[in-house]
């Protein structure tokens, strides 16, 4: 079950949904209301646990902001394990507005900006779209949409981690969040560094192969 980041399009997922499929998983990508003003975080769980219910040994994942969506599905709906691609790994009872300056995000994404020689300045292109594909970056156009505020405030409060593996994953090439900023993260708040794939912050679109990979490996 593949949760998408912000704007909440199932798309992004849709390079990674056929090879799982070809392996012989049932794979699903939640689409979510990501411009809607009346839906938060409790509306996204809803959906997610909605999409889950009735199937078993379900690996939810999650990402970016759809790292805050997805310790509430679990917490309503049986999974047998999680992981974080790129993702706002959060705490109980923090928003993903608040995250942003509990985490030290931007401290840490400028210093990787200017060790990397690219603009300290976010902008799609830069920071999202370096390592994708042109064509598919161009077919993603029709289906991107802004993430309403309202998610920004919304509280993340679930009991603290399920006792099922839970993991982490982050693109070695990810400019928005910095690896060695996911690492520390992961082991922050999971107690586990993330494991380091080829990609950046979209590796579902730019990798998709080796993400799909690493996905079977947990199923």
């Amino acid at each position: 079950m593949l949760i998408p980041g912000a704007g909440g399009t199932a798309w992004y997922w849709h390079r990674v949904v056929p090879l799982l499929r070809a392996a012989g998983h049932e794979a699903t990508a939640v689409d979510l209301p990501g411009d809607d003003e009346t839906a938060g975080l409790p509306e996204y769980a809803g959906l997610v646990a909605g999409a889950i219910s009735g199937r078993d040994g379900v690996v939810l994942v999650a990402q970016s902001l759809g790292g805050f969506t997805a310790p509430l599905a679990a917490a309503r709906a049986p999974v047998a394990a999680l992981v974080f691609v790129n993702a706002m790994i959060p705490v109980p009872g923090e928003t993903p507005g608040a995250w942003w300056g509990n985490t030290g995000w931007e401290r840490a994404r400028i210093a990787a900006a200017q060790r990397g020689g690219y603009a300290t300045e976010f902008d799609l292109a830069t920071y999202f779209l370096h390592d994708v594909p042109p064509e598919v970056a161009a077919a993603g156009e029709p289906y991107q949409r802004p993430e309403a505020d309202v998610v920004f405030g919304s509280v993340c409060e679930f009991p603290g981690w399920p006792a099922i593996p839970v993991r982490a994953v982050a693109g070695s090439g990810d400019r928005f969040f910095p690896a060695a900023f996911q690492q520390k993260l992961a082991g922050d708040r999971l107690g586990h560094e993330a494991d380091l794939l080829p990609g950046g912050h979209l590796m579902a679109l730019s990798q998709p192969a080796a993400l799909a990979d690493y996905l079977l490996g947990v199923a």
